[in-house]
């Protein structure tokens, strides 16, 4: 299978290597034609409002949209704002879960924090995962296809599924626990087979 990373802004590099550790062909994603042939892309982590106005001039929002409909996306930190259909500001949005975020829902960057949950749902299920949050969004809101997959202590929802689509808050790319890589790959791989 063969997984692409959209590299216009953000920790893309990251998820590239977590990916290839995994034994994935990646490929850098910054042209709609660098689409073609992909099992499933990464939208990493950054600033969601820079990589929308990137994704537009580039004309790859569009290319985006149309690749959802029936490939693998995964959206960390910003890329699962970019996902959302809400977010409460005027942004690019790809639009494509059933999901309402909140930005910077825990603060600014002095307030990132580190937290250990179980994860029952990734395989192995323990230890427990070492969640990274940066300025991340919360999930405000699963409805219609979409349905949460984790929440923090509190309640507040940080990833969410919708079939081959994936919304995370926080950032796995930054540990060396590649669980949930290996979940998106898989996940990209069911969907393939569909």
């Amino acid at each position: 299978m063969e997984f692409g990373v959209l590299a216009l802004q953000g920790d893309f590099r990251e998820h590239r290597i977590s990916l290839e550790k995994l034994g994935a062909d990646v490929s850098e994603v910054r042209l709609p034609e660098h689409l073609d042939g992909l099992d499933g892309l990464i939208l990493p982590g950054g600033e969601s409002t820079a990589i929308g106005k990137l994704m537009v001039a580039y004309g790859l929002l569009d290319a985006i949209r149309e690749f959802g409909q029936t490939r693998a996306i995964w959206g960390t930190c910003a890329g699962a704002i970019l996902l959302s259909k809400d977010v409460g500001t005027n942004q690019a949005l790809l639009g494509l879960m059933d999901i309402t975020i909140e930005r910077n829902a825990f603060g600014r960057q002095l307030d990132s924090f580190v937290i250990d949950l179980p994860v029952p749902f990734l395989e192995p299920s323990q230890p427990d995962y070492h969640l990274t949050f940066i300025r991340g969004p919360i999930i405000t809101q699963v409805y219609g296809q979409a349905e949460p997959l984790m929440t923090l202590p509190d309640g507040r929802i940080i990833a969410a599924r919708q079939r081959k689509l994936l919304a995370t808050s926080f950032h796995p790319e930054l540990t060396s626990d590649l669980r949930f890589h290996r979940y998106f790959m898989e996940m990209a791989q069911s969907q393939s087979e569909t």
